[in-house]
Parts: structure tokens; C-alpha cells; sequence
């Protein structure tokens, strides 16, 4: 196990009692030289104890001030982020579980900075005691009772003294309403771990009706998930269900997601890696990606391998047979290499095998009820600009064999 230690009392304490326990461990420090010759003394602190010790550690300095700016981050959330990427480079090398020394007191703050902010209820469920390789085994645990502890076994710590300036907003409910919620209440932080294990019992029938309803109204397809709206709406909280399956796609914006339900087919709500449609009587989510309907692949011969953007496989035939919609038959002579495949543009036309005459692509994609995330994805084969299939649904009527065919062509889209 790697232990994170800070230098705190808390962390110093954590490393003690697994150093008594025999456990098999590593210290981890971060020194973030946010605080001069003070954290430079806390590494000195961490580093002398493990000699002391003989435990294996690793440490490692972090210009953070220079990484907040770089990529716009707050102080203490680039911090965040760089201690615990770090943390999983680490582990990668052979370790089981990272231990960070989250105390009660810890998350009494936690619960207060989501409450005030505005949560779901995950958010006010506190810091989780395992979050993947991530464990926190002081979580039952006051900042007295750590505190008692260090000072009843002679530990040493080092204090940091930022955690005296009401600069941030921690600081100011550790300094401020923490105190006084515990004045109020003497039991304040039992009354606290009751109402955590009441609201975590809460979170978890959420999340066992949310995977009920789900599988009722949302269909899994292979790139996108189709939320069925008539069943949806059958439920009067279906806001709350919209939400426990969507916040995780990185969606802020509710209230425009809420109205989605009722809006007109094509219009569109974004995250930064997601998008979510209305489509007539459903809501489509779909990973973002880069329309660019400019882009065209050339295929210079029947040899030739086709992986992108699509996996086309071309080979000569001697007779039709297994037509489907991912397998057309073409005159060979009806088609001139090189072809291309491409998306649709405006204007674009065909003849619709099996039908009479030609068809814009526009209607045939309003005809077969494509959304607009569909439009978006179709790819289409052509020669020399002509159609030669709708690629995985419909071939051109110019192109396909007939009873004059000499050289059978056959395309799969595998």
C-alpha cells in the first residue's frame, strides 16, 4: 500500500499505526512549494521519519503555482490534480491501494461546501471510504481523536500554516461553522455520521430505481443510448431519472436538458464530450466528434484495403447471392476507379434501388426517419460523384447487376 503523507498530524498518524499494524507499505509525499521553507520542512520531516523506519518512500516537488496558471485551475484543485495523477503513476509500478488520511472532521467540511454550492444528493453522501484504489481508513475518525492519539504516543508533526488563513473557504467553515454547529450540538458529529449512513442508504435506492426505469425506457446501442420518451414521461420524477443517467457525460446545463423533452425534433444540448438530441419521441446521447463533411477517402482499385472510415472489402463474384444491407453486388463496368467515399452535402441525389427514378438524399433521410446525429454519420461511396450506395443501407439503381452484367463486383461493409 502507498501511504500519502503530508506532514500533518493526520497523515503522520495514518503512517504510524500501519507501521505498527506490520502492513506492507510505501510513503508517497507531495511537496507543492506553495509555502517557501515550510514545505520544504515538511518533506524533511516525512523523509527523516521513513529512514528512521526503513520504509520505502517516494518524493516528488511540483511547481503548482506555474501548473494552476498553465492550465487554469485554482490553487488547491491543481494541487489536487497533480497529487493524485501522480499518485496513479505510482501504483502502476506494483501496488495495490493508495491511503490518504480523510478524517470525519474532513468531511463534515466536504458536506458543507457541497450543500452550499448546490448538489445532487451524491454530493452531500461525503467522501466515499474507497473510491476505486483510493482508500480512506480514517474517515470514522475527529481531528480530536487524531490529535489525542499523536500527542498520548509523542508523534511528530509539522503544522501548516495555511490552514490558519480564512483565504479559503475551508478554512472559514473549519474556523467558523464547524465550531459552532459543534457547540450547538455536543454530539454534533455523531448526529453528522448517522445522517451520512441515512442519506448513503438514500443514494443507494436511487441508483437501484434508477437501473430499474432504465432498462424500461433507454435502449443501448452500440455508439449512443435512445431514451424513449413516452414511458419516460410516465414517471412524474422523470427529471431526477434524466439526471442520475446523465451526469456523468459531463452535463451542466438541467433546466435546457429538462426541456428537451418538450422541444422541437433537432435541437441539441452539449457537454465537452457529449452531445443529447431530441429526435421525434426520443432523446439520443452520443459522443461528440469532429463533423467534417469535407473529408473524402480515395479508393484507387479493387485491391485495395479499406479500414477508414469505414472497413470495405471489395472482391470479384461470379453471381449474387446473401444480399443485405451491408453487402451490394455491382457492374463492374458500370463503376470507374478511383472511388471515393464521402459524406452527404445538400443537393445530393439517388436512385433508390428497387424504386423508380431519383431521389434526393435529404427526403430519403427524412423518409427512413434518420436524426440528425444519423445525417452526421452516413457515409456514401461514390464514382466520379455519382452514388453508388447509401453505404450500409441502400444501393443506386444505376450501379447494381443486371441480366447484360458480364463482371459482378461485390462490396461488404464488415
Amino acid at each position: 500500500m502507498l501511504l500519502a503523507v503530508s506532514g500533518g498530524v493526520d497523515s503522520i498518524v495514518l503512517l504510524d499505526l500501519f507501521y505498527k499494524l506490520r502492513f506492507d507499505i510505501c510513503v508517497v509525499h507531495c511537496n507543492f512549494q506553495l509555502r517557501g521553507k515550510e514545505s520544504d520542512g515538511d518533506e524533511m520531516l516525512v523523509r527523516e521519519i521513513c529512514q528512521d523506519r526503513y520504509i520505502p518512500y517516494f518524493i516528488e516537488t511540483f511547481d503548482t503555482t506555474e501548473f494552476a496558471k498553465e492550465n487554469k485551475l485554482s490553487i488547491q484543485l491543481a494541487a489536487r490534480k497533480l497529487r493524485y495523477d501522480w499518485f496513479q503513476e505510482i501504483i502502476s509500478l506494483g501496488f495495490d491501494y493508495v491511503l490518504t488520511a480523510h478524517h470525519l472532521d474532513d468531511n463534515v467540511e466536504t458536506f458543507l461546501i457541497n450543500f452550499t454550492r448546490g448538489t445532487g444528493l451524491e454530493g452531500l453522501t461525503g467522501i466515499p471510504a474507497q473510491n476505486g484504489n483510493i482508500i480512506r481508513p480514517l474517515l470514522p475518525f475527529s481531528r480530536e481523536e487524531i490529535e489525542n492519539y499523536a500527542q498520548q504516543n509523542k508523534i511528530q508533526w509539522r503544522e501548516d500554516s495555511s490552514n490558519t488563513s480564512d483565504k479559503y473557504f475551508r478554512n472559514k467553515l473549519r474556523h467558523n461553522i464547524v465550531p459552532t454547529l459543534k457547540e450547538l450540538n455536543t454530539g454534533f458529529l455523531d448526529s453528522f455520521q448517522k445522517t451520512l449512513h441515512h442519506l448513503q442508504q438514500s443514494e443507494s435506492l436511487v441508483n437501484d430505481a434508477s437501473k430499474l426505469v432504465f432498462e424500461k425506457v433507454v435502449e443501448e446501442k452500440e455508439n449512443q443510448l435512445e431514451i424513449h420518451l413516452k414511458p419516460l414521461l410516465e414517471f412524474q420524477n422523470y427529471k431526477a431519472y434524466l439526471y442520475q443517467w446523465l451526469k456523468t457525460y459531463g452535463f451542466s446545463a438541467w433546466n435546457d436538458i429538462y426541456d428537451l423533452v418538450d422541444a422541437q425534433s433537432g435541437k441539441q444540448v452539449f457537454s465537452e464530450t457529449h452531445v443529447l438530441l431530441k429526435d421525434r419521441e426520443k432523446l439520443i446521447l452520443s459522443e461528440r466528434k469532429s463533423t467534417d463533411n469535407s473529408a473524402v477517402f480515395i479508393i484507387e482499385s479493387i485491391e485495395s484495403k479499406v479500414n477508414i472510415p469505414l472497413k470495405l472489402r471489395f472482391c470479384k463474384a461470379v453471381n449474387i447471392f446473401e444480399t443485405h444491407s451491408n453487402c451490394i453486388f455491382v457492374d463492374e463496368n458500370k463503376i470507374k476507379f478511383p472511388l471515393t467515399i464521402r459524406k452527404w452535402q445538400e443537393g445530393d441525389y439517388f436512385y433508390p434501388a428497387g424504386m423508380n427514378g431519383k431521389k434526393k438524399l435529404s427526403k430519403y433521410f427524412k423518409d427512413e426517419k434518420y436524426s440528425l446525429l444519423d445525417k452526421e454519420n452516413q457515409w456514401l461511396l461514390c464514382s466520379e460523384d455519382q452514388i453508388v450506395w447509401v453505404i450500409g443501407k441502400r444501393a443506386d439503381n444505376r450501379f447494381i447487376v443486371t441480366e447484360t452484367t458480364q463482371q459482378i463486383i461485390k462490396i461488404d461493409l464488415t
